[in-house]
């Protein structure tokens, strides 16, 4: 093959690789306009539950464990697919920077992020993540089912990416914030159960709409990063693409020449011989 021609296939290799990145880019920025209205209502959701919970607690505080019997959930929300940049290496280097606690235990979320966990002891379960924000709900649910499978947990807590700092926070979900100020009512809300029946499924309310957020908050940044991989990815291959293009029409025009000097020297040769002839 001349060495054209290996450029030339080179270029349509670009081409398609460009256009598999062009596809991939498209589809994180459809994902971060679906969860920017799901991130909105889902706060919204959480923010009423969390003014309902410090109502009930100003007036029925829970009772507290002994801390010897308790074990500490940390949730790590990392990809399920790549192509996203330090995503996950920055969520482990977090994880690493959190101060060690005894009863811990880890839950990791994503392919990826399990990839690097690996040889961590702490690890409980490692759980499929998602791919598009229509499957966050399953993630969920698996990981309702690996926590239902730990021994009681007397905190949740997660490490995921913040979309409004575009940063990586740690959060504690469970057990619920304590109020910090006087209650402003003078008498407590009336309940139809009993308050600890109530606090077990305001408990469970919270959890589910909290999960949501956060996971939801995650997979925002996971594609505004993968946005901005496939960019810098999509420019360094035009990059290259234009120095390739212009190195195939030098080659081209070395061998058109070659093409031509040969048919004139032939031509040359012709006409000598027809000259000896005559």
């Amino acid at each position: 093959m001349s060495k054209h021609r290996e450029v030339k296939e080179r270029l349509r290799t670009l081409d398609e690789i460009s256009g598999i990145m062009a596809a991939m880019k498209n589809l994180a920025l459809l994902e971060t306009r679906k969860l920017a209205v799901f991130l909105g209502t889902q706060r919204r959701a959480v923010s009423s539950i969390e003014a309902a919970t410090q109502d009930f607690l100003s007036f029925f505080p829970p009772s507290v464990m002994p801390s010897t019997t308790l074990q500490h959930v940390w949730i790590i929300i990392g990809s399920e697919r790549g192509f996203c940049g330090d995503f996950n290496e920055s969520l482990v280097q977090a994880l690493n920077a959190v101060e060690p606690q005894e009863n811990t235990l880890l839950l990791a979320i994503g392919n990826k992020l399990e990839t690097k966990l690996q040889e961590d002891e702490r690890i409980a379960a490692f759980i499929e993540g998602h791919s598009v924000v229509e499957e966050v709900k399953m993630t969920l649910l698996r990981l309702t089912e690996a926590i239902n499978k730990l021994p009681y947990a007397g905190s949740i807590n997660a490490i995921y990416y913040d979309d409004a700092t575009d940063e990586i926070r740690r959060r504690q979900l469970l057990p619920l914030a304590t109020p910090t100020k006087k209650p402003t009512d003078s008498h407590p809300p009336q309940l139809n159960l009993q308050p600890a029946e109530f606090l077990s499924q305001l408990t469970d309310q919270y959890l589910y709409a909290v999960l949501h957020e956060v996971f939801y908050s995650a997979f925002m940044v996971e594609n505004r990063m993968r946005q901005a991989h496939m960019d810098k990815a999509i420019q360094r291959l035009e990059k290259e693409e234009s120095e390739l293009r212009l190195r195939y029409n030098r080659l081209r025009q070395e061998e058109i020449t070659e093409e031509i000097e040969i048919i004139m020297l032939s031509a040359e040769a012709l006409s000598d011989a027809d000259e000896t002839h005559t």
